[in-house]
């Protein structure tokens, strides 16, 4: 029986893929001696690091102030301002951050207004009906800043906790 050269090269590249494929079989199953099956969790136990550490969890709160505008303090602006295109990503990450916990209670307030057709009527009932009935947990802010609900326009801001300078 003769061979053309085409068929040839075909049966070889066939053969070479089944082996190199294992025929069919995973290489790396996660099965042990006895057949059962491990999964990757388990197998990152075994290594020499040992397992992984949980994952870290960012520090939240929900300690929110009543915004007294007679206190003199400063309602910081949370708008994204880049003046280095390098550390842009960097300088842009916390007043996003600011801004994202924002949307939370507007759609919280939005949502408690649909439903009732006011407004939380002061800061006690801000607290209970829309943070602890929400299960709403705030990221902590940075040094010298803190939460504050404005129940006169029903919104929550971020000031400085000293005194703006006159």
């Amino acid at each position: 029986m003769r061979f053309h050269k085409s068929s040839l090269n075909i049966l070889l590249f066939t053969l070479s893929a089944f082996v190199l494929a294992g025929c069919g079989e995973s290489a790396n199953n996660n099965a042990g001696a006895d057949g059962r099956k491990f999964s990757s969790d388990a197998i990152s136990d075994l290594r020499p690091g040992g397992p992984k550490p949980p994952a870290a969890k960012p520090k939240t709160t929900d300690q929110i102030g009543e915004f007294n505008p007679d206190d003199g303090k400063q309602v910081v602006d949370s708008k994204v301002q880049i003046s280095n295109p390098i550390t842009g990503a960097l300088e842009a990450y916390q007043p996003l951050k600011e801004q994202v916990a924002g949307l939370g209670i507007d759609h919280a307030l939005n949502l408690f207004n649909a439903t009732e057709g006011r407004f939380p009527k002061d800061h006690d009932e801000f607290m209970s009906r829309i943070i602890k009935e929400n299960h709403i947990r705030l990221p902590v802010l940075g040094t010298g800043k803190s939460y504050e609900y404005d129940v006169a326009n029903h919104k929550l801001v971020i000031v400085m906790d000293q005194p703006a300078n006159p």
